[in-house]
C-alpha cells in the first residue's frame, strides 16, 4: 500500500463526510423522535396512565400458592364456613325518663285564689288524697250555701207529699254532684252537712301519689280555673328510651328481655322488657328510638340518668365465618378459599349480620368450604404484588419475574471498556462509542486518521 499523502488525503476527506452525514442522520432522528414523544395527545398520555393504574389495581388479586414455610411465616390458619345458629346482642345508649302513663297535672275547675299551700316545695313527696292548697273560691262557697239549702228543704218537706219530697231530694243531690264535680273532697262535704256551716276555703287533695317534679304556684295567687299548678310523678316505674341504629332496628321487638347498666351504680343491673318501638327514623342520625320499662320501687333510678343497655337478637341459622376471615377493601368484602390443590383464590362475598366474632355470608361461598382465617391481609398483599408483577411483564420491553429466594447464579455482567480521551478541540457528542463513529475499520482509514 503506498504511503504517500496524495493517496491518503481523499480517503480522508471522504471518511470526515461519511462521519458528518452520520451524525447529522443521528440528530435528525433523535429530534424528531423526541417532538413526536412530547407532542403526544391526552388521550395517548390518558391510556398510558389508566394502563399504569390497572396494573396496579388492588381489585386485580391473583390466586396464591404458599408452601408450608410461608405459611408459618405469615401466620395462616384455616376454618370452615358452617351453617349454624347465629345470635347477635345489640348495644346501645339509653336515657331515664317518667312514665309518661304515671305522671299527672293538678289543675283546678273553678277560680280563685291560692290562701296556703300545704306542699310548697319540687321534690317533695306526697300521696293520693293529701292536701296540697287552700283555696279562696266565691264560687264554692255559694255552692256550699246551696247545698245547705237544700238540705233544711228537704228536711221541711219530710212530712210533704211525695213529689214536694222527690224534689227537695233531686235538689239537695244536684248540689253535692255539684261540689263533686269541682274535685272538692268527699271529707270537705261531709264536714259541711255535719256542721252546716260554710266554710271560706276549700283544701284540695292530689289526685296521685308520686314526686312533686313541677310547682307553678305561689300563696296569695289568683288561679284560674284548668291552670297547671303541679306536676306530680310516681317514680315506682320508669322508662329508658335508647336509639338503635337502622341495621340494628329489625332485632328490636316488643317483649325482648333487655339488661340495663347505669354509670352511677357500677357492678348493679337491671333487667326489663322492650314495650313499644316508635315507628319513626331520625333522618339525621339514621336511628329509631326503643322503649323499657323497669321497676324502681327503691326510686334510685331517676330521669335524667344515663344507661347502657343489651338485648340479644332473635336467633337464625344462617351461612358464616369467622369475622377474621373476611378482608374489606372499601369497595368489596373477599375471603381467601383454599381449593383441593392447595391454591388460595380471592372470593368476593356479600355480608349479613354479625356478632363479636362471626359474620355472616349471604352468598359468595358455599358451606363446608376452608377459608383463611387469620393472616388475610398479608395474603391479600402478596395476592396483588403477583397481580401487579405480572401486569408488568405484558407491557412491551419489561422482563419482570418474581425474586428468587436463593443464592444468584447468573454472570457477572461484562465490564464497559473505558472511554477513549477525546482530542482537543473536539466536541464530545456521547457517540463515540457506537460501532463505525470513531472506531477506524480498515488499515486505510486507520492511516488516514493517524495522518489526520
Amino acid at each position: 500500500m503506498s504511503n504517500s499523502p496524495f493517496d491518503a488525503r481523499p480517503r480522508t476527506f471522504g471518511q470526515r463526510g461519511l462521519r458528518i452525514g452520520l451524525l447529522a442522520a443521528v440528530l435528525l432522528g433523535t429530534v424528531v423522535f423526541v417532538y413526536f414523544m412530547t407532542r403526544r395527545g391526552p388521550e395517548t398520555r390518558a391510556a398510558a396512565a389508566g394502563h399504569e393504574h390497572e396494573g396496579a389495581s388492588a381489585d386485580s388479586a391473583q390466586p396464591v400458592m404458599l408452601t408450608d414455610r410461608d405459611r408459618n411465616r405469615i401466620g395462616v390458619t384455616f376454618a370452615e364456613a358452617t351453617m349454624g345458629p347465629l345470635q347477635r346482642e345489640v348495644r346501645t345508649v339509653a336515657q331515664v325518663t317518667y312514665d309518661e302513663t304515671r305522671v299527672a297535672t293538678v289543675a283546678l275547675k273553678v277560680d280563685g285564689w291560692v290562701e296556703r299551700l300545704l306542699v310548697n316545695e319540687t321534690g317533695q313527696p306526697v300521696r293520693r288524697g293529701e292536701p296540697l292548697l287552700e283555696l279562696y273560691s266565691p264560687m264554692l262557697v255559694s255552692a256550699e250555701q246551696e247545698l245547705l239549702v237544700a238540705r233544711r228543704l228537704t228536711a221541711d218537706l219530710a212530712g210533704g207529699t211525695g213529689s214536694a219530697q222527690a224534689g227537695a231530694g233531686d235538689l239537695l243531690e244536684s248540689a253535692r254532684r255539684r261540689l263533686a264535680y269541682w274535685d272538692v273532697p268527699e271529707s270537705e262535704v261531709a264536714r259541711l252537712e255535719r256542721t252546716g256551716v260554710a266554710g271560706r276555703t276549700v283544701a284540695f287533695a292530689a289526685p296521685v301519689s308520686g314526686v312533686v317534679v313541677e310547682k307553678l304556684v305561689l300563696p296569695g295567687q289568683r288561679v284560674m280555673a284548668g291552670e297547671p299548678l303541679y306536676k306530680i310523678a310516681d317514680l315506682g316505674r320508669v322508662w329508658l328510651e335508647g336509639e338503635v341504629f337502622e341495621p340494628d332496628l329489625p332485632a328490636a321487638r316488643t317483649g325482648l328481655a333487655v339488661t340495663a347498666e347505669f354509670a352511677a351504680m357500677p357492678g348493679t343491673s337491671r333487667t326489663g322488657h322492650i314495650t313499644y318501638v316508635y315507628p319513626t327514623l331520625n333522618p339525621e342520625t339514621r336511628t329509631g328510638r326503643i322503649r323499657v320499662e323497669l321497676p324502681n320501687a327503691d326510686h334510685a333510678l331517676k330521669p335524667g340518668m344515663y344507661a347502657t343497655i343489651r338485648f340479644k337478637a332473635p336467633t337464625r341459622t344462617v351461612l358464616s365465618v369467622p369475622r377474621s376471615a373476611v378482608l374489606a377493601t372499601g369497595e368489596r368484602n373477599i375471603v381467601f378459599v383454599e381449593d383441593t390443590s392447595g391454591m388460595f383464590t380471592p372470593r368476593e362475598v356479600r355480608l349479613g349480620a354479625s356478632t363479636d366474632d362471626r359474620v355472616e355470608i349471604i352468598s359468595g361461598i358455599a358451606a363446608g368450604e376452608r377459608v383463611v382465617a387469620s393472616g388475610t391481609f398479608l395474603l391479600d398483599a402478596e395476592s396483588n404484588l403477583g397481580a401487579s408483577l405480572g401486569g408488568m411483564g405484558n407491557m412491551p420491553g419489561m422482563d419482570v419475574t418474581a425474586p428468587s429466594t436463593g443464592p444468584s447464579t447468573a454472570p457477572p455482567l461484562p465490564r464497559s471498556p473505558a472511554r477513549v480521551p477525546q482530542s482537543p478541540g473536539r466536541a464530545d457528542t456521547g457517540m463515540q462509542d457506537m460501532p463505525g463513529m470513531n472506531q477506524p475499520t480498515s488499515e486505510g482509514q486507520r492511516d488516514a486518521h493517524q495522518n489526520h
